[in-house]
C-alpha cells in the first residue's frame, strides 16, 4: 500500500467522518491527487462514504480491517489484539466527538425489496424480532414493537427523511426518553444498486457513549445478516444471529 493510502487511513482512524476539504488540510498533494486516492481506498472497501448535503463524509470502514486481524494478525501478534480493538473504537468517533457506527452490506436484490425490508411490520417481524411500525412519511412517529403481542415497543422515535427507495434517516430513543434534549441518537439508512445488487450503508450517530457504540456495533450485523438471508434466501436464519455467543 502506498504512503498517501497508508496516510489517509491514519488520518481517518485520528478522526473519522471527514470530509475532503478537511483530509486535504494535512497533505501536501493536490485535491485531484488526493480524492483518487481516497477513490482507491473507497474501492477496496476500507473507506466508507456518507453524504450529507453536498458534503461527503469519509468513515473508516472497520469490517475489512476487522477480518485481516482476525485472519493474519491473531495468528502473529496476539498481544496486540486489544491494542486493535481500541484502535477500532477510537476510529468510529465522528466529527462531533461522539461515537459514531458505520456498516456496509451487499445484498443480492433490489432497492425497492430493502426499502421493504427495512420499513414494512410483517418482515422486519420476520428478521428483526420486532415490527417497526410508521407510516414512513417526513416527520412521522415510529415504534420499534415487540412481536410477542405485548404491543411494547423497545425503541421509538421520529422519521427525519424518507425517499424511498435509496435513504431513509430516523431518530432512535428509548420510549422513556423520548422528547428529551441530546437523547435521540440518528440512524441513516443509505441503499445504493448497483446491477443485481444493493449496497446498503447503516450510519447510527449521535451515541451517547463506548457503552452504546459496543452494543450497536455487536447488533446492526446481526440484524443485517439476518435481513440479508432473508433477501436473499426468502428465510432469515437459522438460528437468532444475537443469541450467538460472543468470542
Amino acid at each position: 500500500m502506498s504512503w498517501g493510502l497508508c496516510c489517509g487511513l491514519d488520518r481517518l482512524h485520528e478522526r473519522s467522518g471527514q470530509t475532503l476539504g478537511e483530509l486535504c488540510e494535512h497533505f501536501a498533494m493536490k485535491r485531484q491527487s488526493l480524492t483518487q486516492h481516497l477513490a482507491v481506498l473507497e474501492a477496496a472497501n476500507l473507506v466508507s462514504t456518507v453524504r450529507r448535503g453536498r458534503e461527503k463524509l469519509h468513515y473508516l470502514n472497520p469490517v475489512p480491517l476487522h477480518e485481516i486481524q482476525e485472519r493474519w494478525i491473531d495468528k502473529f501478534e496476539r498481544p496486540r489484539l486489544s491494542a486493535l480493538g481500541a484502535v477500532k473504537r477510537r476510529a468510529e468517533e465522528a466529527m462531533t466527538g461522539t461515537p459514531t457506527y458505520v456498516y456496509v452490506l451487499y445484498i443480492r436484490s433490489t432497492p425497492e425489496k430493502v426499502w421493504d425490508a427495512l420499513t414494512d411490520a410483517d418482515l422486519t417481524a420476520a428478521y428483526w424480532g420486532h415490527a417497526n411500525v410508521s407510516d414512513w412519511r417526513p416527520g412521522s412517529h415510529w415504534e420499534h414493537v415487540r412481536t410477542d403481542g405485548s404491543g411494547i415497543a423497545d425503541a421509538v422515535g421520529t422519521v427525519v427523511e424518507s425517499e424511498r427507495p435509496t435513504r431513509l434517516v430516523t431518530t432512535w430513543a428509548d420510549p422513556a426518553e423520548e422528547g428529551r434534549e441530546g437523547r435521540a441518537s440518528r440512524v441513516t439508512f443509505d441503499i445504493r444498486p448497483h446491477a443485481d445488487i444493493v449496497r446498503l450503508t447503516v450510519t447510527h450517530e449521535d451515541l451517547h457513549d463506548e457503552g452504546e457504540l459496543s452494543a450497536v456495533s455487536q447488533g446492526w450485523p446481526a440484524v443485517l445478516s439476518n435481513l440479508k438471508s432473508l433477501l436473499e434466501t426468502g428465510s432469515p436464519l437459522p438460528q437468532e444471529p444475537w443469541e450467538v455467543p460472543a468470542g
